[in-house]
Parts: structure tokens; C-alpha cells; sequence
């Protein structure tokens, strides 16, 4: 099948170094294998535009059949965070309901569409995401790390700090730490100036931005990454982790329990209870680490699948 894939995500760094930009990556590499033949626009004959992120969303006419991937529903849950966005999320959600298919990462993330959108499930192909080929165990982490004055033993916080998303309770992560005795904690991901001041001496420390191998590095170098989110759609960072063998303490939320429940090497504590959860991350190093057997090629085999389901074959 011939497919218009929309990377304009890609085209920015901002876009490009988040979870969606490393779906969308991701999939466009790993289309190809599952027979799918990605065209550069509408005149090369595309039976279908396939648009990975809201930000690239069109909001006029379509002449196309659509499959459009869903990440999250946040502005929709909490549009008191988005009161400047509002009409073009209203805009946004009106195109997503007229989509052919429409992908989402969990099971959780269906039920919000389900409920806040009325997209039937009919219309819904949940699929699952991976880590990416990159991201796998290695036997000297700190030899990719020179760069960053790393403590002897930290816990990692891996994510988007231009600006800090609320939903991620990061800010409220780095003030726990800060309170207590344990190992530091590094923040790794792109930071705004504002997001500085999360930096805590001996306690708490920024990466800023970071390459894919230097990201690997760090999963594989920390004594666990935790997951503070009081929600996520996937938790694409929590994968990318056990399938570096690093340890996994995440809130009971969203989408996290489909991610990680019953994985060995992951725990899942009581929403809110940061003190439990830094305490159990402080205790993971050294778990036994089992890493997800998914690969980027289920995701495009089922994407195909989800393809085929929008043009009615």
C-alpha cells in the first residue's frame, strides 16, 4: 500500500527529540518492512494520509482517507492547562472524529477517546509502541557520558522541560528528592531557562538536551528511572528504559499499568505517594530486568493492518 506519511514533527528539534517525534521516526522506518510504501506527496497516487501527531493535523478539506494516532487526550481532560489552545484543540478534535482510523497507544487512551470524543470503537486500532533499536543494555554506560558530571548512583526522570508538563509532576519529583537522602536524581531532556531552577546542588541536576546514544547511556547508568505522571498515554520512557535492564518505579495511572503490570524489572505504586515511590525506586538497583519482547516491526505490521481497515479493505 502507498501511504502519505506526515513528518513535519520531524522537521523541528523541539518536536523531533519528544515521545511523538519518536514515533514518528520510528514507524517511517519501520513501515518499509511491513510492505508498506511511504510516498513524498498526494500527485506520487498515496491511498491514504496517515498523520502521527495532532500538531501536524490539517483542519480543511481531505480528499485522502485519514489515520490519525492519538497519544493522549490531555488538553481534553484538562482544559483549564490549555485555555490559550482551546479553539485549535476544538478544531483538532472535530478532524479526529471524521478520521478513518484512528491509532491510539493504550487501551486507556481508547476509553478517553471513546468518552470524551464519541469515537466509536469500532474506528479504534489500539497498537502498542516499543523501544526503539537503539535502546538496549550497555556494558560501559559512563564511557558515553564523559560530558556530564554524573554522580556515582542517581535516579533518572527522562522527558520534555520546555516547559515542564504538569501532568508529569516532575517539579514536585525534584522537591522530594531534594528533601531526602538516597541517591540524586538527573533530569535528562531539553530544558527552558525556567525549568533551571529545578537544579538542586548534590541533589537534583538537568542533562539538558541529549543524543539518542548519550539517552541509552544514562537509562542503562541509573540505579532506576521513575515515572511520577499523574497520567500518560503510553509511557514510551518507562519501555525504553527495561529495555536498556534498568529498573522501573511508576504511579498505578493511565496507560502505565498496560505498559509495565506483571513486567519483571517494573513496580507500580500507589498514585501520589512520592515518597513511596522514591523509596521503592531507591531499592530497585540490581533487580532483575526482563526487556519487552515487542519490537517497531509488530507496531508496523499492525499499523498495515490498520491501514487496510481505512481504505475498507
Amino acid at each position: 500500500m502507498r501511504v502519505l506519511l506526515d513528518t513535519r514533527i520531524l522537521r523541528a528539534e523541539r518536536t523531533r527529540v519528544s515521545g511523538i517525534g519518536r514515533y514518528a521516526a520510528c514507524l517511517r522506518d519501520a513501515l518499509p518492512g511491513a510492505g508498506v510504501t511511504l510516498v513524498a506527496g498526494r500527485r506520487a497516487g498515496p491511498a491514504l494520509l496517515h498523520v502521527p501527531s495532532l500538531e501536524g493535523l490539517p483542519l480543511v478539506g481531505r480528499r485522502l482517507p485519514m489515520v490519525v494516532t492519538l497519544h493522549d487526550l490531555a488538553p481534553r481532560k484538562r482544559p483549564d492547562r490549555h485555555l490559550r489552545t482551546g479553539l485549535r484543540h476544538r478544531r483538532r478534535w472535530a478532524v479526529v472524529r471524521r478520521a478513518a482510523r484512528v491509532i491510539v497507544p493504550s487501551h486507556a487512551v481508547a476509553a478517553d477517546a471513546q468518552r470524551l470524543l464519541g469515537i466509536p470503537h469500532e474506528r479504534l486500532d489500539v497498537i502498542l509502541e516499543a523501544a526503539a533499536p537503539v535502546f538496549q543494555p550497555t556494558s560501559d554506560p559512563r564511557a558515553h557520558l564523559e560530558r556530564l558530571a554524573l554522580p556515582a548512583r542517581f535516579l533518572l526522570w527522562v522527558g520534555c522541560l520546555d516547559p515542564p508538563d504538569p501532568r508529569k509532576n516532575v517539579e514536585a519529583l525534584a522537591r522530594a528528592v531534594a528533601r531526602r537522602d538516597g541517591p540524586p536524581l538527573v533530569l535528562a531532556g531539553r530544558a527552558s531557562a525556567d525549568a533551571q531552577a529545578l537544579a538542586v546542588p548534590g541533589r537534583v541536576s538537568l542533562t539538558g538536551p541529549v543524543s539518542d546514544a548519550e539517552l541509552a547511556a544514562l537509562y542503562a547508568a541509573a540505579d532506576a528511572l521513575v515515572v511520577p505522571s499523574h497520567d500518560e498515554g503510553f509511557g514510551l520512557t518507562a519501555v525504553e528504559a527495561l529495555a536498556c535492564g534498568t529498573p522501573v518505579v511508576a504511579f498505578l495511572v493511565g496507560s502505565l499499568p498496560e505498559a509495565l503490570d506483571g513486567t519483571e524489572g517494573a513496580e507500580l505504586v500507589e498514585p501520589g505517594d512520592l515518597g513511596g515511590l522514591l523509596s521503592a525506586a531507591e531499592s530497585a538497583a540490581g533487580r532483575p530486568v526482563k526487556a519487552p519482547g515487542r519490537t517497531w516491526a509488530d507496531v508496523a505490521r499492525e499499523t498495515a493492518a490498520a491501514y487496510e481497515r481505512a481504505v475498507g479493505r
